[in-house]
This record gives structure tokens, sequence and C-alpha cells, in this order.
């Protein structure tokens, strides 16, 4: 049974606070309003940006989850291998206005670090700052272009009434612009398959959670443009999933649950990802590298073991027929979180 499809705009939250079941569902373009208010340390809010080149991997995250904002940006130079981390936690989040519609602009201005997402009609513009980034200054500018048919793929997850997340995800998107990092410039163009994705969130998350994350966007075999978003764990047994690919700009829903398939003990090794109970996914992710991002202050803990690599293997549509990726870059993760 498919999930219903939704048209027409809508809050995500009653006037109580708890989850307007008006809103549960997907659509292909954002329209809920994220209007969360109360249960003070349950709510989430994030706007995620993930850029990939054929040469480098370069993201910014402005997060807010009540008791802190978690701002962090991460770069990975993928001819050499060289990767680079850095993560202001900021109290109670002074300062972070996390705004409640997906194409609102969001923006800190630190000592340390400064990153600004700024929305303007037809494009997002991406500015991060850092003076000290591994020992070396960065400066990034990117223009994310927003074409006006692109789709993107967007769920409501109902845990319970009190608990729920409104994802919104858009990859491949058209990127361009520059970062440099100690005296080198990296650029991203269409010359080098340049790509952007969004995961914008906004939720009640209950205290235990774990999830997985897999997304790329680039060309497949017959040279049109897609994005993957792939998911498991945390939307089971919800009747929502957010599994899709885009394919020039058009999304094809996938309904059917993934199945995921990894060694905890050695995440370098090959990961497959399949639907369950049809043909429908069928796709292998090689990761060559590992990002692992650990946090624990007692009661809060959190774990990400992202992997950076490539995907092959094959998606069915009855819409635009088989979807064939041979080493599309992207990424896979395993999240546990107590927050």
């Amino acid at each position: 049974m498919n999930a219903q499809e939704l048209t027409k705009p809508a809050m995500l939250c009653l006037n109580n606070g708890t989850l307007n079941p008006e809103s549960v569902g997907w659509s292909r373009t954002p329209l809920i309003t994220s209007n969360i208010k109360g249960d003070f340390l349950r709510r989430k809010k994030w706007n995620y940006w993930c850029i990939t080149s054929d040469a480098a991997l370069f993201s910014a995250t402005i997060s807010h989850i009540d008791y802190a904002a978690s701002l962090f940006v991460y770069f990975y130079d993928r001819l050499t291998g060289e990767f680079q981390e850095k993560t202001v936690t900021v109290p109670f989040g002074i300062g972070v206005n996390m705004p409640e519609e997906v194409r609102e602009s969001v923006f800190y201005d630190g000592r340390q670090l400064t990153i600004r997402m700024i929305e303007k009609p037809d494009t997002t513009e991406l500015f991060v700052n850092a003076k000290d980034f591994g020992g070396k200054p960065l400066d990034a500018f990117l223009e994310i272009k927003r074409p006006e048919d692109q789709e993107s793929l967007n769920v409501v997850i109902p845990w319970v009434a009190t608990r729920f997340q409104y994802t919104a995800k858009q990859p491949a998107l058209p990127a361009f612009g520059t970062v440099e990092w100690g005296g080198y410039r990296y650029h991203f163009d269409h010359r080098n398959h340049s790509f952007a994705c969004l995961d914008f969130g906004r939720g009640k998350w209950p205290y235990s959670s774990e999830w997985n994350w897999g997304s790329a966007s680039g060309k497949d075999t017959s040279g049109r443009t897609v994005g993957l978003n792939l998911g498991g764990k945390w939307t089971d047994e919800t009747g929502q999933n957010e599994n899709g690919v885009l394919i020039d700009g058009k999304l094809v829903k996938i309904h059917e649950d993934l199945e995921w398939q990894y060694d905890q003990a050695d995440l370098m090794a090959p990961w497959t990802m399949s639907s369950r109970g049809s043909d429908t996914v069928k796709l292998t992710f090689h990761p060559t590298f590992e990002r692992l991002a650990e946090t624990n202050l007692g009661v809060i803990k959190s774990k990400v073991n992202q992997m950076f690599g490539t995907y092959e293997g094959m998606i069915h549509t009855e819409e635009y027929g088989d979807v064939e990726v041979k080493e599309l870059f992207g990424w896979v993760e395993d999240h546990e979180a107590k927050w």
C-alpha cells in the first residue's frame, strides 16, 4: 500500500503542539510549515548542505536541538584523501534561529565559524568562513541553482502524536563556486559534475534513535541527472519512508522499505540496499573513506559513521525505465543518538 501523496500546504503541528494528521504523507515540493512548539528538549531542527564534485566533498550544517546549537563544517579531498572537520557548540542555541519553511535563510556569525545559507528566488547562496580549519583558513562561497520545475522528496514521519519528523531532501541541485583552504582553491561547476544536496529536518524526536541514510547526485549510465535518497530504521513501522530517486528533476517515490546490509565490524566493506519484497532497488555502495563523529556528554550521546564512496546497481521505475548507476559518488551513514 502506497503512502498518501500530499498536494496542498499544511501545518506540521496543531495548536496544542501535537502532530497535525493532515501533514502526514509525502510530496514533490515542500508543502509543510514546521510550526513546532512546546516539548522543550525534544525539538530537533537542522539545515544540512553537502556539495560534491569529481574532486571534493564540502558540507556545512546549522542545527538546533533545544539545549544547544551545533554548527559543523567538513571537507574531503577525493584525490588526496585529506579530510578536516570543525564543530562549534552554542549553549542553548543563543543567536541561532531556525526558520519554519524550507526556503528561508538561516545563518550563524561567530568568532570561530561563520555559516550563512541565504535564500534568493532562484538560488541558495552558501557562505562559510573559518579562520582556523585544521590550522589553515577556510573560505567557501557556493551558489546552488534552483531550477523552477525541480522536484524534491518531502516526508512527514509519524511515530506518535507527540513524536514526529518532517524531512525535505533535495539532491541533484547544480552547484557552482569555490572552496579555498590553505592556499588551494577547489572549483565546483558543471565541468566536474558538481551537485548540492539539502537535508532539512524539523521534528520532535524520542530520546533514543537510530537511522541509516544514503544519498548521491550525478549521472546515470544513460546520461540523465539523478539524485538518490535512501533511508532505514527510523521510519520502520510508520507507514512512511524517505526513499526516492530524482530523474532529470522529477521525483519517483519508492514506496517499499529497504533492507540495509553491512558489517558493523568492518564498515569499509561493501554495503547493499535492496527493496523488501520486490526488485525495485538493488544497489551496492563501495566506501572509500569513513568519517566518524562522536559526542559523549553523559545523557547526551551521538555516534555517526558516515562513509563516502560510490554506488552501483539498478533502480526500476515504471515512469522512466531502469536507472542504472556506476561509480555514482555519495555517502551512507549509520547513526545512533541519545539526545
